[in-house]
């Protein structure tokens, strides 16, 4: 007997089976937004604000038993299946031309319960499921920044929860033919597993997703179109950006610039690292350390470089800022004991105490924080921005027991660094709006952490606070490469590793030579970390050497040939961002993206191409003067270095001294990876 109704409402499919209501709706070309909850469809933040520009017709025919969507080239189909158990509707994703099963809801059970489960709690809210078909052979993409070292996520059981260094976007793109977006901001899991794939939300009010058909590059063009596309970068932020662990006067940050001047070393940023403040919350920089701003800022402006200034959403209760935002409502909250969610050692501290963060869900906040910052540093002359510890980085990690203005902790908490992103872009939007200067409302963001949609906010993610050593290095190219597939185009690593390095270390001296020519061919170049000698967290902290000289005058000889190739990229670089921002296809990308027939480009996770005709395969093991390189069917490659042209398809053993890595030019290819005089 089938209980199910269906109907059509619009472009949208509706299905209602006992109590619950299940809504398919297309979304942009090729796509559709799946949603279910029981009784009505509640209004909840996620990424997908309005839909998309439609530019085909949708078709849908609607049966007693059974309703059948066509956009493009998907097409959904959604009936209910004979069964020995409670009989209840089945949601089947299809490639429009030829039927081909892409994805398939799965039932949990053959009686109960079905492929959508709702564990409600009386509230409205409980533990959700959504549960599909495992296929053989299957492989996954994307979902943010890991540090599991894994490309592909198939056979892997996800958090989705947001920490230091492991970045919660989940959005996957399988070779199938297809990409995925859980649009649920709640904390939960996702299982990968051989025989079945399923989503969880520990507390959550409805299922919601989308779903889109297409190649890997289609897929990324219509998630863009459905989540945001990310602004184009300005072109002053691909040089080099220069960062230690804390620079603790305004003399020393100047005389590292002026050093750099002085060598003729590219340079585009400088940074301001954490306790450059009187107290974390009052967002100003300390007169005790930075006396004469304005000068300061005069000097760098001449010399052409930027300072980014970090921004920590912690509030200390000594902050002048603290009541204000407390009795505001403007922090986040707890369900059991004070609104203090972290420790540290910060100015006037003698030992690590409580703190509290800002609640960015909340328009008042967003106000009140951008109108404190505009006045203490934007208009001083700062535009760029280190959001540190955005995930937020709680002690203990139970997101649970937040409240935020965008509701309970357990549903929301995903969502804060994607709302503390657009505090900012907000806030630098109304600011061009009131100096008069277009140019002021150019956003480049750099933040430890992401969800969906957050490339519109001009948000770039680095790595998080990484350890410095070759495994870790391993682990960034794989990372990185998935954190493209998420979604976000910028992207980065602290070249060397966060946690450690000696500068005096012939053996660190490899490594960092080493990142830095991977760095050289990710979206921002960056140089940052926590040098020996270390010291303990706190205000007082600064932190070994971190420059490019202090590597010895060989790691230096050849960092300083990497950042003039830098250079030498870059007007190619801003090419492939500006497609990015366009058509959603990142620069630096796994090689299926570019050649999705050549099934062995699929499974090579230690290679990426940076745009469309160079490859690149970063050297990752200590003491390797060659590697293993495989280039993709479909072109022929000449490498960079010596103009060898080998023919695509192929595996090889490629030379690696310590001053270069390999990289391939495709055919025809006019790219200056090389010095003009070589």
């Amino acid at each position: 007997m089938n209980m199910a109704t269906f109907s059509r409402d619009g472009n949208a499919v509706e299905v209602r089976h006992l109590h619950e209501l299940l809504r398919i709706e297309a979304w942009g070309r090729d796509g559709v937004r799946v949603r279910a909850a029981q009784g009505k469809l509640p209004s909840l933040p996620g990424a997908l604000d309005t839909p998309p520009d439609l530019d085909t017709v949708v078709d849908i025919s609607i049966a007693s038993d059974r309703a059948v969507l066509t956009n493009g080239t998907l097409t959904v189909e959604v009936c209910t299946p004979p069964t020995d158990g409670i009989a209840m509707p089945l949601v089947r994703f299809l490639r429009t031309d030829d039927g081909t099963e892409l994805l398939a809801e799965e039932r949990e059970h053959f009686w109960w319960p079905g492929a959508r489960v709702f564990y409600g709690n009386r509230s409205g809210a409980g533990e959700v499921h959504q549960q599909f078909k495992a296929y053989d052979g299957e492989r996954l993409y994307g979902m943010g920044q890991r540090t599991h070292g894994r490309l592909d996520h198939k056979g892997l059981s996800l958090d989705l929860v947001q920490r230091n260094s492991e970045v919660s976007i989940p959005f996957v793109v399988s070779n199938r033919g297809y990409g995925f977006l859980w649009n649920n901001p709640a904390v939960g899991r996702v299982e990968f597993a051989s025989n079945v794939t399923r989503w969880t939300a520990t507390q959550a009010r409805a299922i919601d997703y989308l779903f889109i058909a297409g190649s890997p590059a289609e897929v990324l063009a219509r998630y863009a179109d459905a989540t945001g596309h990310a602004p184009k970068l300005p072109r002053w932020a691909s040089g080099f950006w220069q960062s230690k662990l804390r620079y603790r006067s305004q003399e020393e940050l100047l005389e590292a610039a002026r050093e750099y001047r002085r060598r003729d070393l590219p340079l585009s940023v400088i940074v301001t690292d954490y306790f450059h403040w009187t107290a974390m919350g009052d967002y100003e920089l300390d007169p005790a350390e930075y006396p004469d701003p304005k000068a300061m800022m005069a000097e760098l402006d001449e010399m052409g470089v930027k300072l980014m200034v970090s921004i920590w959403p912690t509030v200390s209760p000594l902050s002048k800022n603290y009541q204000e935002l407390r009795e505001g409502g403007m922090l986040v909250g707890a369900d059991q004991g004070m609104d203090f969610l972290v420790t540290i050692r910060d100015k006037g501290m003698t030992t690590p105490m409580p703190l509290a963060y800002y609640d960015p869900s909340n328009p008042r906040t967003r106000e009140y924080i951008w109108s404190v910052v505009k006045k203490n540093y934007f208009d001083l002359g700062v535009r760029v921005w280190w959001l540190d510890a955005c995930e937020p980085e709680l002690n203990p990690g139970h997101s649970a027991n937040l409240v935020f203005h965008a509701g309970p902790g357990a549903e929301v908490a995903c969502l804060y660094p994607l709302e503390n992103a657009r505090l900012f872009a907000e806030g630098m939007q109304r600011a061009a709006v009131e100096t008069g200067r277009p140019e002021d409302a150019e956003t480049v963001l750099l933040c430890r952490s992401a969800w969906a949609g957050q490339q519109r906010f001009g948000a770039a993610v680095w790595s998080g606070d990484i350890p410095a050593t070759w495994d870790s290095l391993r682990r960034q190219v794989r990372a990185g490469l998935s954190i493209a597939m998420a979604g976000i185009p910028w992207w980065t690593t602290d070249i060397g590793g966060f946690h450690g390095g000696d500068s005096r270390d012939a053996d660190y001296r490899e490594l960092i030579v080493r990142w830095f020519q991977y760095g050289a061919f990710c979206p921002l170049f960056r140089l940052h970390g926590h040098r020996e000698p270390r010291m303990d967290t706190g205000w007082n902290s600064t932190g070994g050497p971190n420059e490019v000289w202090s590597y010895g005058e060989e790691a230096y000889a050849i960092i300083a040939e990497v950042m003039a190739m830098r250079e030498r990229l870059r007007p190619y670089l801003h090419e492939q961002l500006d497609r990015a921002s366009a058509e959603g296809l990142p620069a630096m990308r796994p090689l299926f993206v570019d050649f999705p027939d050549d099934e062995r480009a699929w499974t090579v996770d230690d290679q990426m191409m940076f745009g469309p005709d160079v490859l690149v395969a970063p050297v990752l093991e200590a003491g390797a003067r060659s590697r293993r390189v495989y280039l993709p069917a479909g072109a022929s490659w000449t490498h960079a270095f010596t103009g060898e042209v080998i023919e695509g398809g192929t595996d090889i053993v490629q030379s690696a001294p310590l001053e270069q890595i390999p990289v391939y030019l495709r055919a025809g290819a006019n790219v200056p990876v090389a010095a003009a005089d070589r």
